[in-house]
């Protein structure tokens, strides 16, 4: 019986490399599907976005989730959960900072966004 997983995510590096072993170093489809834990269908659609597009072709329509929100959306947060979420607060505070944003132009931002939504 298989495990069920969550949906994981794959950066277009790790799904460049997979669809390099499957046409270049002669891998069999089932035997790579075996070592990367990955269907045989979602390793045809790379490989098909590969061929048609090139490396952009692997690229993700979508960006990974807020992790935040898994915490922000529970009304009572256990002590574990509650360190968690301040660590990943600081950790995307520490990016901003580290690319040089406030936290007034970070507002600023996702206002400019949000009226950019709206008109459409």
């Amino acid at each position: 019986m298989s495990e069920t997983r969550k949906n994981r995510y794959w950066s277009k590096d790790n799904k460049y490399r997979i669809i390099k072993q499957l046409l270049y170093e002669e891998v069999g489809v089932r035997e790579l599907c075996r070592q990367e834990k990955i269907s045989a269908a979602q390793l045809y659609k790379w490989k098909t976005a590969y061929l048609e597009h090139g490396i952009e072709g692997l690229e993700n329509s979508r960006k990974p989730r807020n992790p935040l929100v898994k915490y922000q959306n529970k009304k009572q947060l256990t002590e574990l959960e509650k360190l968690e979420y301040e660590n990943m607060k600081l950790r995307i505070e520490n990016a901003r900072l580290k690319k040089g944003y406030t936290k007034e132009e970070v507002i600023a931002i996702r206002l400019k966004k949000s009226s950019e939504k709206s008109m459409k």
